[in-house]
Parts: structure tokens; C-alpha cells; sequence
């Protein structure tokens, strides 16, 4: 009876693992080596910048390394664990990428269509070209915007972060602050942009929008069809817009600096509305599932997302065509269809291989996935604003320890 008890429990334990669990050494990363990364994430989370973080390395499918650190609520002294939730913002955007391409390999959709046949609100867009925020100066865009300018952050669409007349409009707008996503969609299409779509990488709402555009095209509200046609196929029982009352206590708190104190901060809530380019909440084993995934090409445990040459060609760069064809910063990374591609490592000074794909979110989440290495890299924090260097220092300290 105690060795069928026994059998039971490790059944259990296994059902839960998001992947198949291996050592370091059998999936060619050092385990020596990987106590730098350990090493690193305990004194960054013993002096509370951020208090918590959750890392994982995962070689040819199966998780070599699943680490908690510190914790996830520093006034209740509670831990960070494996299974803790955090808002990932941006990282949502991958996601609703992959929604728009399944609609794409369909036939219900093509790249090259113009947004407003699906959104006709945006049929009479505008590009700001100068004047004031009382009296702007507009003239119509040079060419139309289209499914692939959304995914690419090239629509000529913003955030409206920049200290300038369009950011200003974008303020005074509170596009986020709305009761749904054609409310959302209402707001935005009476906004200039800064840009004709396709000239330049402007990172956006597009996926916000895009969100939207698959809830048109589908005809079913856009957080269904992520529950019916992403999270059910991939297991992801831990990823939701609305997290349910039953979860609130495994949320991280989200934390920052203030006058020189590590302080917990108010978290950006979308208030039910399933936003395509931050709603999300997850775990960083949840979305080891998803990465996973787009590392195996399109496909998890016979649950098939996208084939094969789609998962390529989201890795492409996108930007070719521009005047700057990266994202910026170091030049090192182009833009892909909903994620950053690295094409220049040499100009990061990180380790990588060619090709890395992935995205951020705003409270410092990072995921990365290395298709030449079979690698995904994954790091789970609550800390604004966004910290490059840890982000970054993870990257390479995941790297090193490859063999």
C-alpha cells in the first residue's frame, strides 16, 4: 500500500512539472557553471533589487535549472516560489502574435492587408506633421496600414511615452482606460500617427490592436479565443487576463525604487479588458510551455499552434526594409513577428546565437528562445521600471554555463 502511495505521489509531481525535468549535465550545461547564475540572482534578491526572481533554463525540452529566489511579497516575508504569479505585460504581445498568425495560416488572413477592411474605424487615419496639441497639423498617411506593420511595430501607432505634442494627445486620450477593446479601438483611431506606417519601428499599441483585429476576424471575443486556441492546447492553466480571486495569493507584488527605497508599487490592471499587448498574468513555468513551443517550431505534446516555416518566418527580421533596420539601442536586434531577433550578437558584447528570439515585459520579465542551441531562457521579476542590466546579465550568465 505504501509503495502504491508512493507511485501515486510521483505521478502527481510529474503531471505538475511544465516539462520534462533533467540535470544540467545530460542536456550539455555545466552545473558548476550554473552557480553563477544562482550566486548572482541571491545577492541581487538578499539586497531587494528586486526582492524576488524565478529562472529557468530549458535544453532540448526538458528544464535543467528551476530556481526561486527571495521573495514575493517583502512586507509579509513571504517567498518568491516556482509557482508564483506575475503580471508579464509585454510578453503578452508574442502571444497574440502567434493568434493573428494562426488566423493568417487559415486563409482568414493575410500580412499584407489593410487593417481597415477589418477595422474600419481606422479608414481615416491621420499622421501628425506638426502644430500644436490644440491645433495639430495632420496629412494622410503615404500608404495604408497592414496586418504585418501591426505585428512589426512599424504602423506609425506609439504608446505616446515621448515628451512631445503626440504623447501629449495620447495622454489626454486615456486610451487604456476604457470598458472594452472597441472602446479601446475608438480612442486610438482618433489619435495622429507619428509616422506613415512602414517607414519606421515605433514600439506601440499595435498589439493592442491586433488583439482587436483577431477578435473581428474570429468573431469571438479576443480573451476566448487566446483561452480556446492557445492556453487549453498548451496546458497553460496558470495564464489569465482576470486572475481568479482563488490565485490572488500566489500574485507577486510589483516593486521599485522611491527616494531610495525598494517600495511596492501599484500594478498596471487592465480591469478585465483582455489587452493583446499587456493583459496578461502567467508563471514562469506556465509560459516555459509556450516558449517551448515556438522552440519545437510551432508545436507541444502533439498540441500543434502553427507549422513549422510560420514559427520561421515570425523569426525573420522584419525590418529590413526600413532606414534602420533594428530596434535601436546597440543595433544588435531586429524585430521578428511579435518579438526581437537578434542578428547582430557581436554588437550586444552577450553571448547568444544568431537568430535569438523573444520579448520583455515591463516589470522585468524576459523570455528568450535558441532554436540553433534548442535553448529557452526564462526570468520572472516584479520590479520597475524595467531593469536591462539584470535582464542582460541573466542572458549571459545562462550562456556561460553552455557546453
Amino acid at each position: 500500500m505504501r509503495k502504491f502511495l508512493g507511485l501515486v505521489f510521483l505521478a502527481g509531481c510529474l503531471q505538475a512539472q511544465p516539462l520534462p525535468l533533467s540535470s544540467p549535465e545530460k542536456e550539455g550545461i555545466s552545473a558548476e557553471r550554473l552557480k553563477r547564475l544562482h550566486a548572482s540572482f541571491e545577492q541581487v534578491t538578499k539586497a531587494g533589487r528586486p526582492p524576488g526572481a524565478v529562472t529557468m533554463v530549458v535544453r532540448n525540452g526538458r528544464i535543467v535549472d528551476w530556481r526561486a529566489y527571495g521573495e514575493r511579497d517583502a512586507e509579509k516575508h513571504l517567498p518568491m516560489e516556482k509557482d508564483t504569479i506575475c503580471r508579464i505585460y509585454s510578453m503578452t504581445k508574442p502571444m497574440t502574435s502567434v493568434a493573428v498568425m494562426m488566423l493568417v495560416e487559415e486563409g482568414n488572413l493575410a500580412l499584407s492587408d489593410r487593417v481597415d477592411r477589418f477595422i474600419p474605424e481606422f479608414q481615416d487615419l491621420k499622421v501628425y506633421k506638426g502644430g500644436t496639441v490644440e491645433k495639430p497639423e495632420l496629412a494622410a498617411p503615404e500608404r495604408p496600414m497592414t496586418v504585418k506593420h501591426l505585428l512589426t511595430h512599424t504602423s506609425g501607432l506609439t504608446y505616446g511615452w515621448g515628451n512631445d505634442n503626440v504623447g501629449a494627445l495620447y495622454a489626454k486620450a486615456k486610451i487604456f482606460d476604457v470598458g472594452s477593446l472597441k472602446e479601446f479601438i475608438g480612442r486610438v483611431a482618433k489619435l495622429p500617427l507619428i509616422a506613415s506606417p512602414g517607414v519606421k519601428y515605433e514600439y506601440s499599441v499595435a498589439l493592442d490592436v491586433s488583439g482587436y483585429l483577431v477578435e473581428v476576424v474570429s468573431g469571438m471575443p479576443f480573451d476566448r479565443f487566446v483561452q480556446e486556441r492557445i492556453l487549453n492546447p498548451l496546458k497553460m492553466t496558470d495564464t489569465h487576463f482576470v486572475l481568479p480571486e482563488e490565485k490572488r495569493a500566489r500574485l507577486a507584488k510589483i516593486y521599485s525604487l522611491r527616494d531610495g527605497k525598494v517600495t511596492a508599487t501599484d500594478g498596471l490592471e487592465a480591469k478585465g479588458v483582455p489587452f493583446g499587448g499587456m493583459g496578461l498574468f502567467s508563471t514562469i513555468g506556465d509560459y516555459a510551455r509556450f516558449a517551448q513551443m515556438l522552440a519545437n517550431g510551432g508545436e507541444l505534446n502533439g498540441a500543434r499552434l502553427l507549422g513549422r516555416k510560420t514559427v520561421d518566418l515570425m523569426m525573420m527580421n522584419h525590418l529590413t526594409g526600413l532606414q534602420r533596420p533594428t530596434t535601436g539601442g546597440d543595433d544588435s536586434d531586429g524585430f521578428g513577428l511579435g518579438g526581437a531577433v537578434r542578428i547582430a550578437p557581436e554588437k550586444s558584447g552577450r553571448p547568444a546565437s544568431q537568430g535569438l528570439f523573444g520579448w520583455d515585459g515591463a516589470a522585468s520579465t524576459r523570455f528568450r528562445v535558441d532554436r540553433k542551441e534548442k535553448l529557452a531562457l526564462l526570468l520572472f521579476m516584479q520590479w520597475m521600471p524595467f531593469d536591462t542590466g539584470i535582464l542582460n546579465r541573466f542572458e549571459t550568465l545562462v550562456y556561460q554555463a553552455v557546453e
